[in-house]
Parts: C-alpha cells; sequence; structure tokens
C-alpha cells in the first residue's frame, strides 16, 4: 500500500517521464568565421573586408583604437614613474586596508619562520606579533600606492602614522 492512495500510478494520473523539450535553434550565426592559415592549424584574424590582419609594423591588432597613436613616443619605465618623497602627495596615515594587508602579510612571514624584530614576551600567535612590530614601527614593508595618472608612492610602514 502506497501513500498517495492506491498502488496504480497511472490512475492518479502522476506521469514520471520527464518531459521532451523541443529546441528551437534561434541563435545567431557567427557572420566571422575563422580562416585556416597557410599551415593548416590556428586561426586568422580577418578584418571587415576579410582581408587577414597582420600583428607587426604595419599594423597593430588591440581593442584599443589609439594604440597606434603613441608608436613614436617612449614609454616610461615602471621605476620611472615613482614619484619623489618630497613630492608625495597622498595622507600620510596608513588606512584600515593597508593596515590589514601589511599585518597579515608579516603575520605569514612570521609563521613562515621570518627573523622578528621585537620582543616577543612569550607571544606565539603570529597576528599578535605583527601587531607588536606594527606598534613599535618595526615592520620592514614598504606599501605602494598607485595614483589615477599611473604614477605611485612608496611609503615606509615607519613613516605612516
Amino acid at each position: 500500500m502506497s501513500d498517495y492512495g492506491g498502488e496504480d500510478h497511472d490512475d492518479a494520473g502522476f506521469d514520471y517521464e520527464p518531459p521532451e523539450y523541443e529546441y528551437i535553434d534561434n541563435e545567431p550565426e557567427d557572420f566571422v568565421e575563422p580562416e585556416q592559415t597557410e599551415h593548416g592549424e590556428g586561426y586568422t584574424i580577418v578584418n571587415g573586408d576579410g582581408q587577414p590582419v597582420q600583428n607587426g609594423e604595419e599594423n597593430i591588432v588591440s581593442g584599443d583604437p589609439n594604440a597606434g597613436a603613441s608608436k613614436g613616443k617612449v614609454m616610461l619605465q615602471q621605476r620611472e614613474k615613482k614619484v619623489p618623497n618630497d613630492q608625495r602627495t597622498t595622507t600620510p596615515y596608513m588606512t584600515k586596508y593597508e593596515r590589514a594587508r601589511v599585518l597579515g602579510t608579516r603575520a605569514l612571514q612570521i609563521s613562515m619562520n621570518a627573523p622578528i624584530l621585537v620582543d616577543l614576551e612569550g607571544e606565539t600567535d603570529p597576528l599578535q606579533i605583527a601587531l607588536k612590530e606594527l606598534a613599535q614601527k618595526k615592520i620592514p614593508l614598504i606599501v605602494r600606492r598607485y595614483l589615477p595618472d599611473g604614477w605611485y608612492e612608496d611609503w615606509t610602514c615607519e613613516e605612516l602614522l
């Protein structure tokens, strides 16, 4: 005897077979079809006229329409985009996000047996040791703050309040 009131499930109107869905192929067609290269493998990128695009001296394949505009200009190296210490404009206070990152990084270093720069006084927790190092301004890390124009400022943990 079952909980549904009868032994014959077909009489109760239950249909246990999953419904068959009819799929209609309404997907848009790909208008750009990759063409085979000379070697028979890979794809060739074609422009709107169907001509293959080369990535070299003559043509630039990029999503940026202004990418070719700065071809003759020299790109500044990463170290050349550093703001000198006497011209820094950001606040000399450590944000809560910088504090969390510095403490987490230093606690990870301490847990991986990095040298501890303060007196332990019985502490064994790496995070508590990192907090003590931060309070005594002994953390040997540098906070790099990127500016909207691509330049950056470096602050040591000793300089930040």
